[in-house]
């Protein structure tokens, strides 16, 4: 069975501009994946950056909890406008963490956001986006240092050990999201308490989602380490995908399969998690990366120079009749006048030559 995959483009929230999406089609994307949250705070006016965003004294910083860009009219002007330069808006990753830290806290406002949370999932759907990308971690992306990892210098991020200071209140996902704290630290929960926290998100949202024509897509946890900052991951072991699908059968409930995150686990088998989510019709779209390492000690790298065989990957995606997106993520910043443009022109003619090659 042939595939007809398509190759997709992520863009964070301060890059969506016209100039961008010519640039994402002109190299070849077709598809974008799109974070509508201000990791970085460009728009709050922090340093201007085009690399992923990096842990400072606070994590990313604070999250205004902007709801605007969310709604049905700010969603279906976005995707026009890619539209327009040929870019079909596919798939939303990551919610706010001010949207619903207390659905991963199972604090007072739980219902109250996971209200919010299916009001933003319907407006995905009649806005015609198909993916919402979630992560359901309470320490997030902590923990990652920034050098010259990849070849010849280039600069990019890794993990040297897991991070274990404590989350302060007032935190999660790496982020703030109340501008006063206590001076009081995250009470340290077991894994069994985090997974029936997820039973609880997904029981009230993937039957809406299913409503809606919008696929769920869960994003294993990077860096998959058993406990980040003193607090428990979920999928930090390729196996756990399939505990992850069994709390609630359901279509809606997919894969956001990171390529690069599954290979940094130890005992992870990438080529077989691949093949065995894409025939059980699990993968909502992949993130196309590579490393060199696994937890605690790796390193992201360009991706056709790390410890996975990228030309077999797109062979077992084709040879199963994967239809989905895959999008190169992130990659290594390049030595020029535009590192992130040459960085992701880079990622995406590979992988569009692999295609051509092997599909």
């Amino acid at each position: 069975m042939k595939s007809s995959l398509k190759i997709g483009f992520g863009f964070y929230r301060h890059m969506l501009t016209d100039e961008n999406f010519r640039f994402a089609r002109q190299a070849g994307a077709s598809h974008a994946v799109v974070h509508l949250t201000d990791y970085t705070g460009q728009l709050k006016g922090a340093p201007v950056t085009d690399d992923q965003p990096i842990d400072g004294e606070n994590g990313w910083g604070s999250t205004s909890g902007d709801r605007k860009i969310w709604s049905l009219s700010s969603l279906s002007d976005l995707k026009k406008r890619m539209a327009s330069h040929g870019i079909e808006l596919y798939a939303l990753e990551n919610f706010d963490p001010a949207h619903w830290y207390d659905v991963l806290l199972a604090g007072p406002r739980r219902d109250e956001q996971i209200e919010w949370i299916k009001e933003l999932i319907l407006n995905m759907g009649k806005a015609g986006i198909s993916v919402m990308g979630y992560n359901f971690s309470l320490a997030g992306v902590a923990g990652r240092i920034h050098g010259p990892f990849a070849r010849g210098g280039a600069e990019s991020v890794g993990v040297s050990g897991v991070d274990d200071t404590p989350i302060p209140e007032g935190m999660v996902w790496n982020m703030a999201y109340e501008r006063t704290r206590t001076g009081e630290m995250l009470q340290e929960i077991s894994h069994e308490e985090l997974w029936e926290r997820l039973r609880y998100f997904l029981e009230r949202v993937v039957p809406v989602a299913e409503k809606a024509g919008v696929t769920m897509a869960a994003h294993p946890d990077d860096p998959p380490a058993e406990r980040v900052r003193r607090q428990p991951r979920l999928i930090y072991r390729d196996h756990l995908y399939q505990k992850l699908f069994s709390l609630l059968e359901s279509p809606a409930s997919r894969a956001e399969l990171c390529l690069g995150t599954v290979q940094e686990m130890q005992e992870s088998d990438v080529y077989r998690l691949t093949e065995e989510l894409v025939r059980q019709k699990k993968v909502a779209y992949i993130h196309f990366r590579n490393v060199v390492g696994k937890i605690p000690e790796y390193h992201e790298v360009f991706v056709d120079e790390g410890d996975i065989d990228m030309p077999r990957i797109i062979r077992i995606l084709v040879e199963n009749g994967y239809d989905g997106v895959i999008i190169p993520d992130h990659t290594p910043q390049m030595s020029c006048a535009a590192p992130w443009h040459a960085g992701m022109a880079y990622a995406l003619g590979y992988m569009r030559a692999l295609y051509q090659v092997y599909g």
